[in-house]
This record gives structure tokens, C-alpha cells and sequence, in this order.
């Protein structure tokens, strides 16, 4: 008889709904917050262990393992320019999306001068206090190591790139750094999956406290949330990616009709990285050749994560709204910035949502305390993201190859390729 064994997502779930029940029953409870508590800090502390060493890991190895560029030529070039492009975009639609609906809007933290997030909006007022030249100083670190152990994200990922550019540039002398690195970033991704384990208990924890504090009243934002991150998707992947198909002569349509396969798998596992072979072997049946495909789908995974970031700048800006923090424009450009760095490197692993928000969060004064709110509905939301990420390193291979002018579809796919 086959043993029965519920998934990671199923138990973060249950844990969402028995949390939600529990902080219902005990809704006003000192008590019941106080026992809970330490099970949720416990869950936020164990991400932040990992926040540094992934994130400086990550970027080494994708910045450092792009090569040198003079050797890969126009094609990364023309890939990096491209995907640069793609982030900033999909970002600022994320930003005006959360701007326009409000998805964080109307949640009454009436108790917040009563926790540790009141340091947070103080940190915030802070940040809005600097001028642009101290912020640009204070991204270049007198100390990396200072850096790492304070955990000042910007500062650190300077370093990152700056040190990944190094490796790059002294060639097979800076392969054993590379190799280093890339085993620390594989480290710390099997650490995050087994982090995830404890997830259920965690999100069960957070979400039980703030119900008891807030209320039913709280779950509201989440819906908004998910309808808000959902329809920003498809208007994303329909619009925006559409009219970039459209630019190069390839539908959209056509596209998603290709891959849909592969969407449904990457759509169902949260992970990309499943697709891989087979969206590389598609994109090159459709006319992008082999050596462009097998560079930019892969250099993309790294580069060009157009569902991930658009829905880390909904996400940020919903927990801002949620703890009543106003982000300024200037802020909000730093964040566009912040996740168009911390996106790159991060692999398709459950619960690096966290990693890349939690380095955000740190660099623009929001409180870790709201990824609780988020935490339990984060694999659905994943699951679309991932999609969108497909569907964008997918189009990026035919983009540089019509860019390059080495798009040679077969004939029976040149009349409904347009």
C-alpha cells in the first residue's frame, strides 16, 4: 500500500486554516499570542540566518558565471540588455498595479505603536531623510564584512556584483572561487528547502497571532492580494509581453499555445527549472537556433524573472500599505532597483520568495513581521509567477534571435506565427 503523504504546500495550507481557526477562538488573547509567538519568531529568525550568505552567493555565481562577455560577444550582450530591460518593466507595472488597487489598504494596526514594528517605520522615516549622494555612498561598503554581519543588503550586493565581476574577468584562475560559490549557493538553497519544512508550524504560528490581534478583518487584504498579483499577470504576459511579441513578429498566442504543457507543469510544481529541456528544445523547433536557445533560456532562469520581481513589488508595497508606512517616489525607485539586483541568481526553489523579500524589506524600512500575512498563500501565488517567468524566458529566446537575425522558423509555423 502506497504510503499517503500530504505536500509541502498542502501542509503550509492547513497550517494557514488551523491558524486562522485558533486565532478566531482566542481573538483578544494575550495569552494565546504570547505561546504562539515564538513558534512564528522562530520561522522569521531561521529565513534571516539565511538571508546573507544566499544572497551574496547567488549574485557571485550569476554574474561570475555569465563569463567573459567579450568571449560570449554581441549575444550576452544583446541577452543582458534584453532581460535588464524586461525587469525594469515588469517591475514598475508591479509598483503601479499595487499603487492603483491598494491591495494592502484599510487593515487597522491599531496596535502597532505596541510592537517592534513601530522600529521598522522609524527606520523608514530615517531612510526617507537621506539625501541621494549619502544613499549612493552608503551603497559602496568601507568593510564587506562589517557589511554582511549587519546585514546591509545594498552594500552588500555592490559587493557581490563587483566581486563576481572580478572572477569573471581572471578566467580560469577565478574557476575555484567560482566552484566555492557555487556550492554555497547550492548549500543554502537545500538549507532553505529544509527551513520550509518547519513553514507549516511557522505560518500556523504568525497568521494565529494576527488574527488574535486584529481580527477576522485581516484576511481581507489577502484576497485582494492574490486577485491584484493574479490580473497584474495576465495583463503582464497578454499586454506587455504581447506587444513585445507583436514587435518581433511572434503572438503571444502562438507562444502560450506552444509551451502550454510546460506551463501546466511549471504552473503545478512552482518550479521552472522542471521545463527547462524541454522549453530549450521547443523555443529552438520555433526558430531560435540552438546555440541562441541553449544561452538565453538558461542565462535567463538568473536574469530574467519577470513573474518573481513583479509580484515581490506588489508584495512589498502591500505590506507597506498593510502596516500604514507611506513609501515615496524616491523609495519606490529604490526599490524597483533593490529587486531588479536581488532577483538575479535566485533559483526556482520554494520559499526564496522569502530570502529576496526579506532583503528588500531591510534596505526601505518595511517590517518582516508581514511576510506572515503572506506566507500561507505564497505557493498559490508562486505557481503563477513561475508560469510567467516561463513564458518570459521563452519569448526572450526568440527576441534575441530575431535581434541577432537568426529567427528561421519552419514553414508550417511562419503563417500563424505572426
Amino acid at each position: 500500500m502506497k504510503k499517503f503523504k500530504l505536500s509541502l504546500a498542502s501542509q503550509i495550507f492547513i497550517g494557514l486554516i488551523l491558524g486562522i481557526i485558533i486565532g478566531g477562538i482566542f481573538y483578544g488573547s494575550e495569552t494565546a499570542q504570547s505561546v504562539l509567538q515564538p513558534f512564528g519568531d522562530l520561522f522569521l529568525r531561521l529565513i534571516k540566518m539565511i538571508v546573507v550568505p544566499i544572497v551574496l552567493s547567488s549574485i557571485i555565481v550569476a554574474i561570475a558565471g555569465v563569463g567573459d562577455l567579450k568571449s560570449v560577444g554581441k549575444l550576452g550582450a544583446k541577452s543582458l540588455t534584453y532581460f535588464i530591460g524586461m525587469t525594469l518593466i515588469a517591475i514598475a507595472v508591479g509598483l503601479i498595479a499595487a499603487n492603483i488597487f491598494q491591495p494592502g489598504a484599510g487593515l487597522n494596526m491599531d496596535k502597532l505603536e505596541h510592537t517592534d514594528i513601530s522600529n521598522y517605520v522609524e527606520t523608514s522615516e530615517e531612510q526617507e531623510g537621506k539625501t541621494i549622494a549619502e544613499t549612493l555612498l552608503h551603497i559602496v561598503p568601507t568593510n564587506p564584512i562589517s557589511a554582511m554581519v549587519e546585514g546591509d543588503m545594498l552594500a552588500i550586493i555592490f559587493f557581490a556584483v563587483v566581486f563576481g565581476i572580478g572572477i569573471a574577468a581572471i578566467g580560469d584562475k577565478g574557476k575555484p572561487v567560482l566552484r566555492f560559490f557555487e556550492g554555497t549557493a547550492s548549500a543554502m538553497f537545500y538549507v532553505t528547502n529544509l527551513f520550509m519544512k518547519y513553514a507549516p508550524i511557522g505560518v500556523f504560528a504568525l497568521i494565529g497571532v494576527t488574527i488574535s490581534k486584529y481580527g477576522f478583518a485581516s484576511l481581507i487584504p489577502l484576497g485582494k492580494l492574490a486577485l491584484t498579483v493574479y490580473g497584474t499577470m495576465i495583463f503582464f504576459v497578454i499586454v506587455v509581453l504581447g506587444i513585445m511579441g507583436k514587435i518581433v513578429g511572434f503572438s503571444i498566442f502562438k507562444l502560450l499555445k506552444m509551451i502550454k504543457e510546460e506551463l501546466i507543469l511549471a504552473f503545478s510544481t512552482s518550479s521552472s527549472e522542471t521545463v527547462l529541456p524541454k522549453i530549450m528544445d521547443k523555443m529552438e523547433q520555433a526558430g531560435s537556433p540552438k546555440h541562441i536557445a541553449t544561452f538565453v533560456i538558461p542565462t535567463g532562469y538568473s536574469f530574467n524573472l519577470d513573474g518573481s520581481v513583479l509580484y515581490q513589488a506588489i508584495a512589498s508595497l502591500f505590506i507597506a500599505q498593510m502596516f500604514g508606512i507611506e513609501l515615496s517616489i524616491g523609495q519606490q525607485i529604490t526599490l524597483m532597483l533593490v529587486l531588479m539586483v536581488t532577483s538575479k541568481g535566485m533559483a526556482g526553489v520554494p520559499g526564496v520568495s522569502f530570502v529576496v523579500l526579506l532583503a528588500t524589506f531591510s534596505t526601505i524600512g518595511l517590517p518582516a513581521e508581514g511576510l506572515a500575512i503572506i506566507a500561507g498563500i505564497d505557493r498559490i501565488l508562486d505557481m503563477g509567477r513561475t508560469a510567467v517567468n516561463v513564458v518570459g524566458n521563452s519569448l526572450a529566446a526568440i527576441v534575441v534571435a530575431k535581434w541577432e537575425g537568426q529567427f528561421n522558423p519552419p514553414l508550417e509555423n511562419m503563417k500563424d506565427a505572426s
